[in-house]
């Protein structure tokens, strides 16, 4: 059986946290910033979880998570 490959572009966009939880980073942030808020900008600097529905599939697709 050979090694599962990983999918490139997920696992530059995704990383494990200690819990086994999997970070993102939030999306909105590359261009259309002047009718953006300062508040939300800064809220969105943040890395958030991905949802537990989604968790399932970015496991398959990241096997060496």
């Amino acid at each position: 059986m050979p090694k599962m490959k990983t999918k490139r572009g997920a696992a530059k966009r995704f990383k494990k946290t200690g819990s086994g939880k999997i970070k993102r980073s939030k999306a909105f942030t590359s261009h259309i910033l002047t009718k953006k808020s300062t508040k939300r900008k800064r809220n969105l600097r943040k890395s958030g979880l991905v949802d537990s529905s989604n968790s399932r599939v970015i496991r398959k697709i990241l096997p060496y998570l």
